[in-house]
């Protein structure tokens, strides 16, 4: 009875961890999520692992592997060296949602024995192997306690109580005040003087973001020698106003 109730959401779960992570993982290629197994895997790719832990309507730790190319890219960008868990930290984000409402805490890349290791240690871990031709090309790892169950068969009448257990959690908010796509060219070409022309008209309202959501709209103000922002519209999780 306890393999039936433990086992069968760390498959459904890590599975679908893996799919979520595996939209924003920066890859070199197209890669398919593999089969769950619950101890480290012998053939890990080398490179780094990048980890972090995560609280909220469970708690854990959610990690994944990433092969040496990824690594030597982000080092020898054009740009100069790229941080990797800066580059891997949404993939993580995105797998760790799966589990419910949480919220993550910065990832850090260790060596993939390590940083997998520690995390098999946290309790009752799955590991998903990413693949490319049936080769293993990265791995995604995450550990719960307690594990929930799966999406589809979790009641949402607790909702309110599991968001009860965010309200003292700091979250990041950043004000936007447009975007704009370059080329890596055009990054280079730029010397102090340049205009970088933006997707937003003068005028308008800036972005209020939560974590890289959007929740807000308003105009800046001054308070004191400080910028600040006067809300003007609060959005729904769909983007509407309300």
């Amino acid at each position: 009875m306890t393999t039936t109730i433990t086992v069968a959401p760390r498959v459904e779960l890590g599975m679908a961890a893996a799919e979520a992570a595996l939209a924003l993982l920066p890859t070199g290629g197209a890669l398919e999520v593999g089969t769950p197994v619950f101890t480290v895997p012998q053939d890990l790719p080398a490179g780094q692992a990048v980890c972090a832990r995560f609280s909220g309507a469970t708690q854990g730790e959610v990690a994944v592997v990433v092969g040496q190319d990824l690594v030597d890219a982000l080092r020898q960008s054009p740009l100069g060296e790229l941080d990797l868990a800066k580059a891997v930290q949404p993939a993580l984000e995105a797998a760790a949602r799966k589990l419910g409402p949480v919220v993550l805490e910065p990832a850090l890349a260790t060596e993939p024995e390590v940083g997998l290791g520690a995390l098999a240690n946290r309790g009752e871990p799955v590991f998903v192997p990413l693949l490319e031709d049936g080769a293993v090309r990265a791995v995604l790892a995450l550990v719960a306690a307690p594990w929930p169950a799966p999406a589809a068969a979790r009641s949402t009448g607790n909702a309110k109580a599991r968001f009860d257990l965010l309200h003292d959690v700091e979250m990041s908010v950043t004000a936007e005040l447009g975007r704009t796509r370059m080329t890596v060219r055009e990054l280079l070409s730029l010397a102090p003087g340049a205009v970088v022309e933006l997707d937003r008209a003068a005028g308008s309202p800036v972005d209020l973001l939560v974590n890289g959501r959007l929740v807000a709209r308003g105009e800046v103000v001054v308070i004191d020698e400080n910028f600040g922002i006067r809300v003007t519209e609060i959005l729904s999780p769909g983007g509407e106003r309300q």
